[in-house]
């Protein structure tokens, strides 16, 4: 599988590239809302996106503090417009525009995601960091979710631990839950999906260069909507960044290349 691709003009982009520039666009339509990313990748899109297609993200630096400015990856800021200290974070997951964007241990065919624990929730066989935000987030803001390496061990039938929950799940649990549930992008290394498919089920948008169907398949323990047994002539190819988004990506918000942690080259 390569996980890199090249522009008309010659210029070599790495996969985690295009996963920046995904990542950045799940983010382009949100207007004037708190980015709330958690990890390199999720980060590194969010400060791409304010830096091009939404200018009125409001960034902080993970820590306490809001940022005016888009200082590289766990760089101090220069210029602060604000305090969010750790206790006044849960003001906003609960009265305030919020796009959240977390990593996964597992996601099912309906959006559910699980970071708790794997195996029977009563004894498991591997304890994980718990729930943590995640019924809050996905309760009360727009989440998405970001995951380095899709396998069948992470898109599985059904979760072992509802942490975050998917629309079908909160419907059913009623309006409290519904009312602000939106699961709004997936990406991975291979792809970019949502929950749009039938039964608000995991729905295919598209591959990332390079990525054959086949290979999205093998990585995946449910049937994706979108996908089926169709060809790769069938389905959208996630964009490449341009040259503009790669200067930002490896000059100002990368240049120690952190990404490639996350997404190695071959």
């Amino acid at each position: 599988m390569s996980t890199e691709t090249k522009t008309e003009t010659g210029t070599e982009i790495s996969r985690a590239e295009v996963c920046a520039a995904a990542v950045a666009d799940a983010f382009s339509d949100d207007g004037e809302i708190f980015g709330s990313p958690m990890g390199i990748m999720p980060m590194l899109g969010v400060r791409l996106a304010k830096l091009t297609s939404n200018p009125d993200l409001v960034i902080s630096d993970g820590e306490s503090l809001f940022l005016g400015g888009v200082p590289p990856l766990f760089a101090k800021g220069d210029v602060v417009e604000g305090w969010i200290p750790f206790r006044r974070v849960f003001d906003v997951v609960a009265y305030g525009k919020r796009h959240v964007m977390m990593g996964a241990t597992q996601i099912d065919r309906h959006g559910n995601q699980n970071i708790s624990a794997i195996g029977d929730f009563a004894q498991p066989r591997r304890q994980l960091l718990g729930s943590r935000g995640a019924p809050g987030n996905t309760v009360n803001n727009r989440t998405s979710y970001w995951v380095a390496k899709q396998s069948p061990r992470v898109f599985v039938e059904q979760v072992d631990v509802v942490s975050g929950v998917g629309p079908k799940l909160a419907r059913e649990a009623g309006p409290a839950a519904s009312r602000f549930n939106d699961i709004h992008r997936i990406v991975t290394n291979l792809g970019v999906f949502d929950v749009n498919g039938p039964d608000d089920t995991v729905r295919l948008l598209s591959v990332h260069p390079g990525v054959s169907l086949d290979e999205v398949r093998a990585a995946s323990g449910f049937e994706i909507a979108g996908l089926g047994s169709g060809s790769d002539a069938d389905v959208s190819t996630t964009r490449v960044p341009t040259a503009a988004e790669l200067m930002l990506i490896r000059e100002v918000l990368d240049p120690r290349k952190l990404r490639e942690r996350e997404v190695p080259s071959a």
